[in-house]
């Protein structure tokens, strides 16, 4: 799975691949070459006092080093391009994978573990490319080379070779063994710590509110000691690691002088040779030492792949037809014929059977008791979920016949929790109306009743908002993503108990101006307060998912028994009468 990711988004930069694999070559040749002349200038040129040869050889050494070097530089530098550009291609698949997933994927994975792996996870992948390109390519090269050149100046200590390795390598796969579940482990536990602080984050005023900040505390200590344990594991097995390693280093180096030595001494070998016998040794051992570290990295990695092809392997649940139907003329009419809706794993669908129609130039308001589906119900309109059975038509065509596009082209939300992107007034608004004109952002807050508090700022329409519109108050950062929604200009309105926010001065003064822009348009309203909605043309009364009344207010004050203790747990009959 890692290795098919990484040959999949590296294949576009095969050429700057191919450029590294020249550079470590050259490097490691010069790597290689450099002892071999170190062992001439003892054996030929200290050992029999001839200064020139030294001069010359050593001239040749600095010329190979300096090669060394800028090849080494080179090696790095294409090596890191690749890895920012395979990260940047897959943090972009990722995300927008994720953007394509509809409630039901994101609801499956959760958020916590989807930022984990749009981020974290990708890291750990584009590190791995990384050390691969800096590391993994000499590594093979500088160990086989180191074999062959070390056999060349004697090969009477190769089994000093022999034994050294196997042992090195041994000791890498007990430590990868049991590295591979905590590296799998820890991410699992990166998410967990995620998702405590995401949460705690969002609902730092509930928090507050209720001074829970000691439980909230104990609860992120929880999820930090269980990383932290973890971590601490990892953190052994490497502390373990280093010493092994050191270890096999100087008992190499102690065995190559110690034997070496006798063979000098019996006059079986020359100094020079041994001296670059040893060298060849330690680059062998750094060699598969690179390796190890490499291989370290592969397990976490490994399990960071899985994790991101997992995402880039799922397929949204709701996706665009085949074949684009041609525009339709946009006239606003919005018709559910039979419609039921179950959330997975759910025991009981959310909304059974339902069949209504909402007209342009009407008005049609949904209300209900909490948990009644009234949500749920305008999720199914702009294809947020689809319907388990029955059709959801706009304009006498089937939703699922309609492309993401046409549908927001025709149908703008103003959500139950209102949320605005960090940036400002403007381009907030523009957000579903690109080309909107500076006249058209000011009618939309006007009727919005926004335009007030906006011209109070310095900067108007170019005034900063941040990142869920936190600096201004929810009634400003309801009626700006209504404002959004007029900007638009669509054929059907659906706001999803949107004026709650608002006092009721507002709410009147707001629903007095949205007649005027909406009125070729489809209007939905989902409300919890009944003075929103005494207006509608049409009201539907929601019961455990089905419609038990439909009519006007005055109607349903006199038909519907349901209607009325709605009515009568908010204001008396007679005050709306």
């Amino acid at each position: 799975m890692l290795f098919r990711l990484i040959l999949q988004y590296s294949k576009p930069y095969s050429g700057w691949i191919a450029a590294v694999l020249g550079f470590q070559l050259a490097t490691t040749i010069a790597t290689l070459y450099l002892p071999s002349l170190n062992a001439q200038i003892i054996d030929k040129g200290v050992a029999t006092g001839d200064t020139g040869f030294i001069w010359n050889t050593g001239a040749v050494m600095l010329g190979v080093a300096f090669v060394q070097v800028l090849t080494a530089i080179a090696a790095v530098y294409f090596g890191a391009k690749t890895a920012m550009a395979v990260g940047r291609d897959l943090r972009s698949s990722v995300f927008r994978k994720v953007s394509s997933f509809s409630a039901q994927e994101v609801n499956r994975f959760g958020a916590p573990t989807l930022i984990t792996r749009g981020t974290n996870d990708v890291q750990q992948v584009q590190m791995l490319v990384l050390m691969g390109l800096n590391f993994m390519v000499a590594a093979p090269i500088m160990c086989i080379g180191g074999i062959i050149m070390a056999l060349r100046e004697d090969a009477g200590l190769s089994w000093l070779v022999w034994v050294s390795v196997p042992l090195l390598v041994a000791i890498v796969g007990v430590l990868i063994r049991f590295l591979m579940p905590l590296f799998q482990l820890m991410q699992t536990r990166i998410d967990g710590i995620n998702g405590v602080l995401r949460e705690q984050i969002i609902g730092i005023r509930v928090v507050r509110a209720f001074v829970r900040e000691p439980f909230e505390t104990e609860r992120f200590r929880g999820a930090n000691e269980r990383l932290t344990e973890v971590g601490v594991k990892v953190g052994n097995l490497f502390v373990l690691m280093f010493p092994l390693i050191g270890m096999i280093l100087h008992l190499a180096t102690a065995s190559v002088l110690w034997f070496g030595g006798h063979r000098v001494d019996a006059g079986e070998m020359e100094i020079g040779a041994l001296t670059a016998f040893l060298q060849y040794l330690l680059q062998i051992l750094m060699a598969v030492m690179m390796g190890t570290f490499m291989a370290m990295m592969i397990p976490r990695a490994a399990v960071c792949a899985g994790r991101i092809s997992e995402v880039l392997g799922t397929e949204p649940s709701l996706r665009d037809p085949a074949e684009v139907r041609a525009e339709a003329p946009r006239r606003g009419v919005v018709e559910f014929r039979d419609v039921t809706f179950g959330y997975p794993g759910a025991e009981a669908p959310v909304l059974s059977g339902l069949s209504f129609t909402a007209e342009p130039g009407r008005t049609t308001a949904i209300i209900g008791s909490t948990g009644a589906g009234k949500t749920t119900l305008l999720n199914l309109i702009p294809r947020l979920y689809d319907a388990a059975s029955g059709q959801v038509l706009i304009d006498g065509v089937p939703v699922t016949e309609l492309t993401r596009a046409q549908i927001a082209a025709r149908v703008a939300t103003v959500p139950q929790r209102p949320y605005l992107f960090s940036g400002t007034v403007a381009t907030n608004l523009r957000f579903g109306a690109p080309k909107a004109s500076d006249q058209d952002l000011w009618d939309a807050l006007e009727t919005a009743q926004a335009a007030g508090f906006v011209r109070e700022k310095p900067e108007q329409l170019d005034s900063t908002i941040s990142q869920g519109g936190t600096n201004v108050s929810g009634g400003q950062r309801q009626r700006l993503c209504i404002a959004r929604a007029l900007a638009a200009k669509p054929s059907v309105y659906l706001f999803d108990d949107s004026f709650s926010a608002l006092d009721v001065t507002t709410d009147a003064r707001l629903r007095a101006a949205l007649k005027q822009p909406t009125k070729d348009a489809a209007v939905i309203i989902v409300a919890q307060r009944v003075s929103t909605i005494t207006d509608a043309d049409q009201i539907l009364v929601l019961d455990h998912g089905e419609i038990v009344a439909r009519g006007t207010h005055e109607e349903l004050l006199e038909t519907s028994d349901t209607y009325r203790e709605i009515v009568e747990s908010q204001i008396s009959v007679e005050e709306v009468a």
